[in-house]
Parts: structure tokens; C-alpha cells; sequence
């Protein structure tokens, strides 16, 4: 097994219950004695995730020791998303609508978890998640907006900060730059985009995935 697919399976848990491990920006935001953002922003994030019909982005995905693995993220409303690896890294990430499936070729193991119980549905239902459980964090930017998502009656499900980033040719003219995320085991897995783009084709089909598991025959 190569270095790269050790480094990922170390960082499933994370990367699958946390949205591929608290951090609400990066040091030297936190560093600033700003004042608290307007509640307005809050309404702002959400309306920027849900003006997405559909995104197509780089990651790289980043664990708290600094390893790092890439892909593409394709995302497609309502609650659709896939997580494509790099070659090489024979796994797959895909949600669709319902769970989020961890597909693990190199051993022919499928594991899923419901989207309701991991941050990732954040991304996924901005108005449920975001606009309930949402906790605006200072930036020190009136460009840069960072939410905190968790629900604390159910510490459970992990940690989501997003990071937005005002662009004006971006849906809501915020951009989704990066995610911190943090799972129960404190797993902590940042999540960087780049080349958004937006409103392309995505067939239903993206979000199919071939099942490796043996079939039993009757």
C-alpha cells in the first residue's frame, strides 16, 4: 500500500464523518481583536451555498500532521457530492442525498454513515444546518466570513468551520474557499478549493459508484 493511501485511511474518519478532523480560521486571523461579525452574514453564507446548483472544484486535503492528498469535488442540488482521489488513492467518497459512502477499493470494503450526523451537511442542506447550528467567528475582514457549524446536543457529529471569501463571480458573491473540519476521535482535516466552477453539466451518474464487495449468489 502506497504512502499516500496510508496517510488517507489514517484520516477516514475524519475525512469521512467531518467532510474529508477547532479551528475557525487560520492563527493569524485569530490573532485579531476584531469585533464580533453582523448576524447578517450569517444569512450571507447561506445564501451563497444554496445559490450553488452546481460546483466543480480542485481540494487538497490537508490532516493535522500536514500530510496532504488531492481530487476533485463535484457538487449537484440538492445533496449530492463525490469526492474523487487523486490516481493512485483507490478511493472514493460520494454522498447522495441520504448518506455519504466511503468506498474503499484496495480491500473491497463500503462503509456509510447518514449525512444528518456529520458536518457535512453543512455544505449539503446550508438552510437546515448552517442556518441552525451556524456560529459566526471574527475575522478581522469584512471579505473574509467564517461560520462555525456543530450541534451541541450532539458533540458526536464533529466540527465544521467554513471559510468564505467575497468574489463577486460567485454565487451570493461569496466564495466557498476552505473548510476546517473536526471529528469526535479530534481528527482535525482541512479542506482547501481551487478553480471553482460553477453551473456546469453534472449528470446524475457522477454520484454512481461500482460496489466491490464479492456478490453472494443464491
Amino acid at each position: 500500500m502506497n504512502r499516500t493511501l496510508r496517510i488517507l485511511r489514517d484520516m477516514s474518519g475524519a475525512a469521512a464523518l467531518a467532510a474529508l478532523g477547532v479551528c475557525a480560521a487560520t492563527p493569524a486571523m485569530t490573532a485579531l481583536a476584531a469585533p464580533e461579525p453582523a448576524p447578517a452574514q450569517l444569512g450571507e453564507a447561506v445564501a451563497a451555498l444554496r445559490g450553488i446548483s452546481t460546483l466543480r472544484a480542485n481540494f487538497t486535503q490537508t490532516d493535522r500532521s500536514g500530510q496532504t492528498v488531492n481530487g476533485v469535488l463535484t457538487l449537484k442540488r440538492p445533496g449530492k457530492i463525490r469526492f474523487q482521489y487523486e490516481k493512485g488513492v483507490p478511493m472514493l467518497i460520494v454522498g447522495d442525498g441520504k448518506a455519504l459512502t466511503l468506498i474503499d477499493y484496495e480491500v473491497n470494503q463500503v462503509q456509510r454513515w447518514p449525512i444528518s450526523n456529520s458536518p457535512l451537511g453543512a455544505l449539503l442542506d446550508p438552510n437546515r444546518d448552517v442556518a441552525r447550528f451556524g456560529t459566526l467567528k471574527p475575522t478581522g475582514s469584512a471579505d473574509v466570513i467564517s461560520v462555525e457549524v456543530r450541534d451541541r446536543s450532539h458533540p458526536e457529529y464533529g466540527i465544521i468551520t467554513l471559510i468564505f471569501v467575497r468574489n463577486g463571480a460567485a454565487p451570493g458573491g461569496l466564495e466557498l474557499s476552505y473548510w476546517v473540519a473536526l471529528d469526535s476521535q479530534n481528527k482535525r482535516t482541512t479542506v482547501r478549493l481551487s478553480n471553482h466552477q460553477y453551473g456546469i453539466a453534472v449528470p446524475d451518474s457522477t454520484f454512481r459508484w461500482k460496489d466491490p464487495r464479492p456478490q453472494v449468489r443464491r
